[in-house]
């Protein structure tokens, strides 16, 4: 498929402008001259460089890679036609149904825009994270700086080679560690049934079988199920040691995973973690 790189770089800053900075989620500010979203606010919501989005709205960059183009869909909260019609002015097949979506319907976008300081993220079926908002990025750390492959809690969790976890920028450590990692791959077992062409879910499942000991032996075992709850304690540098729960809600059909992280109200740990908000989004911008 040829991309078409007359129409890409005019459908990327009309997609662009319609998308208002409250909608993403990001400060609208009082020195905006825009109604909608800027170069860089697009470049920081994509995990993509700024010059990398001129590049390709001046039609200077021809072949973004299925991973760019999926992340520059969810940040200009395409349709899942608009997203299919960016892949392939992309020069790109549009994702089948047969593999796992990284799509946010903007419906759901809007909602969850709305949770307010609730640390909210949304993962796709395969664990890839999609979708964050301000609070997650000030209590975990801003994902955006990880490539977007690698931003997979899967990984993070069976990591393989002695790599570093990428989702978060300082501990996060489970309570109860071994049930996690258990009830994760049997949520990636569960989505092997739902997803069986996917290609992207099948290459993890293969990396982490050969690169990480404990996974193969827990995928071995044929477990299935699905990852809902459970608790974790997450050592900010700012407000220290903070207990939170983790709730894990499915969306429909294509298995998205919104995920809430909270704080008992009223506790020590509720004071933490708005202490850990506000110092995190008083540092600058966050997606």
């Amino acid at each position: 498929m040829t991309a078409d790189i007359a129409r890409l770089g005019p459908m990327l800053r009309t997609w662009r402008g319609r998308v208002s900075p409250e909608a993403a989620g990001l400060s609208s500010g009082h020195r905006r001259r825009l109604a909608g979203l800027r170069r860089e606010d697009l470049a920081d919501l994509a995990g993509i460089s700024v010059d990398y989005v001129v590049r390709l709205e001046q039609g200077r960059h021809t072949t973004p890679s299925p991973q760019v183009t999926a992340s520059l869909a969810q940040a200009l909260q395409l349709t899942d036609a608009e997203r299919d019609h960016l892949y392939r002015l992309a020069g790109l097949a549009p994702p089948c149904a047969g593999e796992v979506s990284d799509h946010l319907p903007p419906g759901l976008h809007r909602l969850l825009s709305r949770l307010g300081d609730a640390a909210v993220a949304v993962f796709a079926a395969d664990w890839q994270l999609i979708w964050w908002n301000r609070a997650w990025a000030a209590l975990l750390g801003d994902p955006a700086p990880t490539p977007v492959a690698l931003r997979n809690f899967a990984r993070d969790t069976f990591p393989v080679d002695g790599s570093a976890p990428r989702l978060a920028h300082w501990p996060v450590v489970p309570v109860g560690q071994q049930d996690v990692e258990a009830s994760v791959v049997s949520d990636l077992r569960r989505a092997t049934g739902r997803f069986p062409r996917s290609t992207r879910l099948a290459d993890l499942v293969r990396d982490l079988s050969a690169g990480n000991p404990r996974f193969a032996r827990l995928w071995a075992s044929g477990a299935v199920g699905a990852h809902r709850e459970d608790h974790k304690v997450v050592h900010h540098p700012a407000a220290g040691p903070i207990t939170v729960d983790c709730d894990v809600l499915s969306d429909g059909d294509a298995e998205r995973k919104i995920v809430a992280l909270t704080a008992a109200p009223g506790t020590e740990d509720a004071t933490r973690f708005r202490l850990a908000v506000v110092s995190g989004i008083s540092r600058g911008p966050l997606s």
